[in-house]
């Protein structure tokens, strides 16, 4: 986690006001309906959805990225400022954010604290109704369950470890498990215990057995905005207190169990609620069983255009930027034998990082999220295919031809450009085509730090476990990959007929 930047930067004049959120359903609904509620004042506004886990909200938040974000007092006492008090107060919290720039406001008004979960009827026949009860079990019993939490969960200061530690408790947490995922296997039988959020919809409809935190390890999670100290908190106020926690239940279980648009339901509240503008916006009764749109809705929505766009800026900008590096380094590594092994290597070992980890260093470095770091990103992960079949493909040029051009009298530029690239050209392109291809599904990992493209649906749907929504931009990908491989075999089918 890293530590809390000293001072933000300045806000741009005049320029949008930009919403950040999590990567679960809650937070996108608050993230929608603070957006909604700038706008609704007058106010531009946009929401980067889903950015991912703390460290990187507040890494956008400390950089500008963001603006403002939905947050909870537990997490940024632990989380954030590493503090041991139990339940500070706001005013507390915000003595410790000042010096770094950062405010909480605008308590929401419901208390979403974190607790471990179990189907009922493995509760019940175990005798579990806490975490203590939990901890009691035998050994060979309790090491015996299987635990699906998730990934922040398993890392946070307020987490798992800390969480073991207080009870004693005996279980291992074996991998982590995607927030949303953990609930379907759960009900499945998979694993046996999860980490869940008190406000989660699926807790109810699964009849899950929550246990008790019988010795109040959790702080409270009270709901509030988390800002810059510059951005003006008075549009936000009429949201105080107005939130309770089983209106939050209520939005949830719209958006993640009746697959209703996170906008929709922020829409549905501000207007219920009386927010300021709402009767000139236009507004209509939502059905009283409202259902989920179909596939073909949700492959076809409004948003197709602009996520395509997003998602070829990035594959082919990454692109031309590794042609133009990785095809000097492939020459460099053919003209200069010695240096082969290095630059190969090099560019081998950065294929191996993962790429959240590249994001994440790389947001670190450059101090912003969205499209700059995700463009470096799948840029790192085409060179390797552009700059091995540069250099394989000048490696296959007989020598023979590149002493007859000396004889004639090209120099090694000429030779370069007129000879030994032009033979390379068909291996040379099909690098290019297998970086192109693998970028397409790689872009996909760039909606975790808000750059959007069609991997923002597919986050969004992992989410609120939306099977749909999942597919609706995993499908798209899968036929935009098709289509970027045959308009290279196309080009290299063109590229032999003219010889």
């Amino acid at each position: 986690m890293p530590a809390l930047a000293a001072s933000p930067p300045a806000e741009p004049a005049g320029s949008p006001v930009v919403v950040g959120s999590k990567r679960f359903t809650e937070s996108y609904l608050l993230g929608e309906i603070v957006t909604q509620t700038l706008r609704r004042a007058g106010i531009a506004a946009e929401h980067r959805q889903g950015l991912g886990n703390t460290a990187i909200l507040e890494q956008a938040l400390a950089s500008g990225a963001i603006a403002v974000y939905p947050e909870y007092t537990g997490t940024i006492a632990r989380e954030l400022l590493k503090l041991d008090t139990p339940a500070p107060t706001l005013a507390a919290l915000n003595a410790r954010l000042a010096p770094h720039g950062l405010k909480a406001a605008v308590p929401l008004g419901f208390n979403n604290t974190y607790a471990l979960a179990m189907r009922e009827d493995t509760a019940a026949r175990l005798g579990v109704d806490s975490i203590s009860a939990l901890a009691r079990l035998p050994t060979a019993q309790a090491r015996a369950l299987r635990l699906g939490l998730s990934h922040e969960f398993l890392q946070r200061a307020d987490g798992w470890p800390s969480l073991q530690r207080a009870y004693a408790l005996p279980l291992q947490p074996g991998s982590g498990l995607d927030h949303g995922l953990a609930y379907q296997a759960l009900a499945r039988g998979q694993v046996d215990v999860i980490d869940v959020y008190t406000t989660d919809a699926q807790i109810a409809r699964l009849r899950l057995r929550v246990l008790r935190d019988d010795r109040n390890f959790f702080p409270r999670y009270d709901a509030v905005l988390l800002m810059r100290a510059t951005l003006d908190e008075r549009p936000l106020a009429m949201l105080a207190g107005r939130i309770d926690a089983a209106a939050m239940t209520a939005m949830n279980a719209a958006a993640e169990l009746d697959g209703r648009a996170f906008a929709d339901v922020a829409r549905e509240f501000l207007d219920r609620t009386g927010s300021p503008a709402a009767a000139s916006a236009p507004t209509a009764a939502p059905p009283a069983t409202p259902s989920a749109p179909g596939f073909l809705q949700r492959l076809l929505a409004p948003d197709l255009g602009r996520l395509l766009r997003q998602h070829l800026a990035m594959v082919f900008g990454s692109l031309a930027l590794a042609v133009l590096v990785g095809v000097p380094l492939g020459v460099l590594a053919h003209r200069h034998r010695r240096f082969a092994g290095v630059v190969m290597g090099a560019v081998g070992v950065l294929q191996t990082v993962p790429s959240l980890a590249l994001l994440a260093f790389l947001i670190a470095l450059l101090g912003t999220i969205g499209f700059v770091p995700a463009l470096l990103a799948l840029f790192v992960y085409a060179l390797l295919p552009i700059v091995r079949n540069t250099h394989a493909g000048l490696a296959s040029v007989s020598p023979g031809l590149t002493l007859a051009g000396a004889a004639l009298g090209l120099r090694r530029g000429q030779l370069l450009r007129l000879v030994e690239l032009p033979l390379a050209l068909p291996t040379l392109l099909a690098g290019i085509k297998t970086a192109a291809v693998i970028n397409v599904g790689t872009a996909t990992v760039a909606a975790f730090v808000g750059a959007g493209g069609l991997g923002e649906r597919i986050v969004s749907g992992l989410a609120v476990n939306d099977h749909t929504q999942t597919l609706a931009g995993a499908v798209p990908a899968a036929l935009l990959a098709l289509v970027v491989q045959a308009l290279f075999d196309w080009l290299e089918r063109r590229l032999q007929r003219s010889g």
